[in-house]
């Protein structure tokens, strides 16, 4: 009955105006859940420069999950400025001297992934201390003659979105060419025909993943958060570079294939998977890699490069479900996949489930919700 009184509707006034009379989540109800969901993270580390101890090691704080935490930070920043947030970045920043894990002549996307949000931190308080670390490491990077670094696809969030930003501040086209030469080769030449399937529109996560490997259904493995963090790899250099950028539209048209390919893969619940073409493989719902293509939708529609009759329905049934399902009443959050490479890997995942770590989930949510909060 539901379906043929839908139905009814889109005859009697036509998909856009069906569309458009679906309510957008209440802005209010959004802002408090990203408040929520952050100061439980905030309570549970009160001290942003401590080093934590996870999975049998001690890890410092300025590893790559940790700052999509602050990713997240910045974004709910960006629209409820608190001046508590920006000292709790801040104070991260400092406390590691504004520097990348192991160092300025790292090469490792993974170490140097903490450089986009100094940059964030360098736009809204520019201290050349700020910079000075980050723009020793991508000039070393921009200098010398590698570019296949970035061979597994995460690695593509974690570096590309510094170069973005360090160009756009500094108005030097050479970290724009060396992020597209380092995108390109991912995309293109690395394994055996690069991570990028035009066909299906969606990435292999490494060349380890790339064909003949197959999930247990036949189909191509494409890992769910994998897939997310190109996704919004695409968004943030796309807020940065400018549209004289050589390959601006290089980067818009795989932002446009895989919004098409992950629309396509979405769960009746509004989930995905985290294998997105083996619903049967550790099937359910999964967090991360939801964030992260609603953190992309949002921000694709809010700039006008999404249609938004096309993606609204599928944005909005992902973020109800988000906000229903995983959100803690505390503002713990469920049905987070702990790090790893591919579906297998941490779990299950479930509502109580906690991940090994748990920071870049937390980032995830809030850079997502944070984009449907500009929704209107």
């Amino acid at each position: 009955m539901k379906k043929l009184l839908i139905s009814a509707l889109l005859l009697c006034f036509g998909t856009e105006s069906f569309i458009q009379a679906q309510p957008l989540p209440d802005r209010k109800e959004t802002l408090n859940t990203l408040i929520k969901v952050n100061d439980y993270f905030m309570r549970n580390h009160p001290d942003c420069g401590a080093p934590s101890f996870v999975k049998n090691k001690m890890r410092p704080l300025n590893i790559w999950t940790r700052t999509v935490y602050y990713e997240g930070l910045m974004a709910l920043y960006s629209i409820y400025p608190d001046s508590t947030y920006f000292n709790y970045a801040y104070q991260w920043g400092e406390s590691h001297k504004w520097g990348m894990h192991r160092g300025a002549t790292t090469r490792h996307a993974d170490n140097y992934a903490c450089g986009q949000v100094y940059l964030e931190m360098y736009d809204l308080f520019p201290k050349p201390e700020i910079m000075l670390k980050v723009k020793s490491n991508l000039n070393m990077l921009v200098n010398t003659p590698q570019i296949d670094e970035w061979w597994w696809i995460d690695a593509i969030q974690m570096g590309m979105p510094a170069f973005a930003k360090m160009g756009r501040i500094t108005g030097d086209t050479i970290y724009f060419n060396k992020m597209w030469q380092m995108y390109s080769y991912t995309r293109n030449r690395h394994g055996e025909h690069g991570m990028f399937n035009e066909k299906d529109g969606l990435w292999w996560r490494d060349q380890n993943f790339d064909p003949p490997y197959k999930e247990p259904n036949g189909e191509d493995c494409y890992w769910s958060r994998g897939n997310g963090w190109v996704y919004a790899a695409l968004v943030r250099v796309l807020n940065e570079i400018p549209a004289t950028e050589p390959h601006r539209q290089d980067y818009i048209n795989d932002f446009l294939s895989m919004s098409k390919a992950i629309k396509d893969c979405q769960r009746e619940d509004g989930f995905w998977n985290v294998s997105l073409h083996d619903p049967n493989h550790f099937g359910g719902k999964e967090l991360t890699g939801t964030s992260l293509f609603v953190y992309g939708m949002a921000w694709g529609i809010n700039n006008g490069f999404l249609d938004k009759n096309t993606y609204l329905p599928v944005l909005l049934k992902a973020w109800n479900g988000m906000t229903k399902d995983a959100v803690h009443p505390d503002g713990f959050l469920g049905y987070v996949q702990g790090t790893g490479k591919e579906p297998k890997d941490g779990q299950p995942v479930t509502y109580d489930s906690k991940p090994d770590f748990d920071d870049f989930g937390t980032g995830c949510f809030l850079l997502a919700g944070s984009e449907v909060y500009k929704l209107n």
